[in-house]
């Protein structure tokens, strides 16, 4: 087996803003050198991929309540340091702001642009309630078994 210097994969574990604003402009920065590159989202960071809107599908009581308790989508996550009950991520987007800073939808669709390979987890999804109308379009369904195929060709592997 080769490995191909212009691969990256990225899995996205957390569903913390700041987590999610890392993988995104990592994922941005080497597409756009020219790089393929796959983002697995597993557990915690498929939130990221939620639609913002509530999506009426049949689930287990259990499910639902799973699915209750989590951001509905990128513009709700919140830090992983210093959240204060989403304060910090309201003065985190507020310098955003300022200092001109792609917000998290404006890095999911720079991704979308640049070809970026979006896979959710869909052992993920089904332990944690998803169903895959829920999640924003363009992503793809997949298992491990993808991920660490794509894997096994890219030179760079990170987890976030």
């Amino acid at each position: 087996m080769t490995l191909d210097a212009n691969k990256k994969t990225i899995i996205v574990f957390s569903g913390d803003l700041d987590k999610a604003m890392a993988s995104f402009i990592i994922a941005n920065g080497a597409a756009a050198m020219g790089n393929e590159v796959t983002m697995f989202f597993t557990f915690w960071g498929l939130n990221i991929l939620r639609k913002p809107e509530k999506v009426r599908t049949r689930k287990s009581f259990l499910e639902a309540l799973f699915v209750w308790m989590m951001p509905r989508g990128a513009g709700r996550l919140g830090l992983s340091k210093m959240n204060f009950g989403g304060m910090g991520a309201f003065m985190m987007k507020t310098i955003m702001k300022q200092k001109k800073v792609n917000t998290m939808q404006e890095l999911i669709e720079t991704a979308r642009s640049l070809g970026v390979k979006m896979i959710a987890c869909t052992m993920s999804m089904d332990v944690m309630g998803f169903k895959e109308e829920e999640l924003v379009d363009g992503v793809e369904f997949a298992g491990v078994a993808t991920y660490l195929g794509e894997a096994d060709e890219a030179n760079v592997n990170l987890f976030i």
